[in-house]
């Protein structure tokens, strides 16, 4: 759980740092708005991420793209985002449509590295489905190369491919062409 009051008196000598009054009219609120916003974004409840149903068929790929998190980059603190795809071989249930976004935040929501967090979306959908043969394919911008640093922008693309989507070159191709869609 977060410590709100900490986080407004860091707000407030984030301000008083780089040579900012906190007290003045537009930064009044802005050490509450800040230790707001870290709360909100550190407590994230996803909901429920593992309601799954019956399977109509067996062996069925089941692939979703188009998700976007926002994360931040645990080695600067600034955001990156990420579109998110993933795809699952079906056994004998199917992950309920919305729980997989669900699964991006509830990962995306921390500290966190594109890498780990690609890995990480795929070990919870393979634990949740009861699949071996799981495939997660993120692609992001980070504001800690777009802000700072080599200050350009540019797409960082990290994939966890499991099962027959590493095995089997015509499986990771199918899902490589369908989030490509």
């Amino acid at each position: 759980m977060v410590n709100q009051d900490k986080l407004q008196l860091l707000g407030r000598a984030l301000l008083l740092a780089i040579g900012e009054n906190p007290d003045r009219e537009g930064l009044q609120d802005t050490p509450k708005r800040f230790a707001k916003w870290w709360a909100e974004f550190i407590d994230y409840d996803p909901g429920e991420t593992n309601r799954t149903f019956e399977a109509v068929t067996t062996d069925q790929m089941v692939v979703i793209s188009g998700v976007k998190v926002w994360s931040l980059c645990e080695h600067h603190l600034l955001p990156f985002w990420a579109d998110v795809s993933i795809g699952y071989i079906a056994t004998d249930k199917v992950l309920g449509l919305s729980k997989f976004a669900r699964i991006a935040h509830k990962f995306a929501h921390k500290l966190q590295i594109q890498e780990r967090l690609t890995h990480e979306i795929a070990d919870e959908v393979s634990k949740i489905t009861q699949s071996e043969n799981v495939a997660v394919v993120t692609t992001g911008e980070h504001l800690c190369m777009t802000m700072r640093g080599i200050k350009t922008g540019g797409l960082m693309t990290s994939s966890t491919m499991r099962g027959v989507f590493m095995a089997e070159p015509s499986a990771r191709q199918e899902f490589l062409t369908l989030v490509r869609k």
